[in-house]
């Protein structure tokens, strides 16, 4: 039996509208072939750093942080969008209060990311599905949504190219607003675009992930990935990120410690949380941080589990969150009174960040609610366990490590342009070629 819900998608792009699949190039600035030529955006090219035996290895956790240009950036692009009327509402207008209790959970009403869209049907039944280029996807969103492209540089500083052309035969990472954020500086990374790779972790793009938590290098900036069956509405590969000035009650919540790798990647479990999940933490370098957990990922994936990923801490500390609500949804087993809500527990409000639709549910905000929500989402102590057993499973018997190098380098020139050089102030020299 196929298992669907209807829910009302969220607006992502200001390109987005329901007959998106119909349109083709088309003049407004999009990212398709019809408008791309000649294109150019920013480009942020991060530091990998060099291995003792000279090979790329990753940033390791005991280094001092990048300069925090990246933020800057990120923010300041974000802003500027801000100003230019890109976002369907002002989420710094929206309402926010910490709901009283141990946990602190955040509660937002934002009515504005929910108007004037009829639901949709969605299969929540099947974790991998083929990509589809009819429907939606991020080569359709206007150019002027995207901030900058996100790239691996080849040497040892961190370079930026305010006006890079766009390689589209290297497929670039992409930031990107989101049109509909939930907090300030919303953003989605979305890694090799022109490849059109469907919703599914590879180590690839995890690790750039977390590369671009660890640049950032501001604890309140986190990342989350949603897989299709838990909330993730478009099947096209992407990252969501934004900043939060308080911890995520996920991130305060009790912890046992489960095992230590032999890479030093420590292993625990969420304790009196109500949703159960797993933490990653340490490890010698990021990369091996990074392989464990996409390996983890990848199970979960192809053993057909939804599931949602927080990473915080700069990339450092990382909660893998398998879930079961929208299977619950379809199968009639949630009540209607958490329905009414709206609410759909994808990896924000799973992590304790949630946001509601209705002024009611606002103001009657408790713990408690929030707690019977979340109790929903999670998998039963049984069914933890036997999907903890496949992970682990799976991550003793991937030991090889990822191709990082298939990471784009940045080329050393941008053809056609005059690149002149500029140091920007910080702990670490940042390189701006213009």
């Amino acid at each position: 039996m196929m298992l669907k819900i209807k829910r009302v998608p969220t607006i992502v792009s200001n390109f987005q509208a329901e007959d998106a699949g119909a349109r083709s190039g088309c003049g407004r600035n999009c990212l398709k072939s019809c408008c791309i030529q000649g294109a150019r955006l920013p480009l942020y090219a991060f530091k990998k750093e060099k291995s003792a035996d000279g090979g790329n290895a990753a940033v390791e956790h005991d280094k001092e942080p990048p300069v925090e240009f990246l933020d800057s950036l990120l923010l300041g692009e974000w802003e500027e969008r801000m100003q230019r009327g890109l976002f369907r509402y002002d989420v710094t207008a929206c309402e926010t209060k910490v709901i009283p209790g141990d946990y602190g959970f955040v509660a937002q009403l934002n009515e504005g990311r929910h108007l004037k869209k009829r639901p949709t049907e969605f299969r929540v039944d099947k974790v991998l599905q083929p990509f589809d280029g009819n429907k939606f996807n991020f080569t359709k969103v206007g150019q002027e949504e995207i901030l900058f492209q996100f790239e691996a540089g080849e040497d040892g500083d961190l370079l930026f190219f305010p006006n890079a052309p766009i390689d589209v035969d290297n497929s670039p990472n992409v930031v990107a607003i989101n049109v509909s954020p939930i907090e300030y500086g919303h953003v989605l990374l979305i890694p090799r675009i022109f490849e059109c790779l469907p919703q599914r972790i590879d180590r690839q793009s995890f690790l750039l992930a977390l590369y671009m938590a660890a640049e950032a290098a501001n604890p309140y900036f986190r990342l989350g990935y949603n897989s299709l069956g838990a909330f993730a509405t478009i099947n096209h590969l992407h990252f969501q990120a934004y900043y939060l000035a308080v911890p995520f009650p996920i991130e305060k919540a009790l912890t046992k410690k489960v095992t230590t790798l032999e890479s030093g990647v420590k292993i625990s479990e969420l304790v009196n949380y109500p949703v159960r999940g797993l933490i990653f933490e340490g490890g010698n370098t990021l990369l091996d941080l990074s392989n464990n957990v996409s390996d983890a990922c990848i199970c979960l994936q192809e053993n057909n589990i939804p599931y949602n990923v927080l990473i915080a801490d700069s990339g450092k500390r990382i909660f893998l969150l398998p879930q079961c609500y929208a299977e619950k949804q379809a199968l009639g087993e949630v009540s209607a009174e958490l329905l009414d809500t709206q609410v759909n527990p994808a990896v924000w409000e799973i992590s304790g960040h949630i946001v509601l639709k209705r002024k009611e549910d606002f103001e009657g905000a408790s713990e408690g609610n929030a707690w019977r929500l979340l109790a929903e989402v999670s998998l039963s102590e049984e069914r933890f366990q036997e999907v903890n057993a496949l992970i682990f499973e799976a991550i003793s018997g991937n030991s090889t490590l990822p191709d990082e190098d298939k990471i784009a380098d940045v080329p050393k020139t941008v053809k056609g342009s005059t690149l002149r050089l500029t140091m920007v102030g910080g702990t670490q020299e940042c390189v701006v070629l213009q």
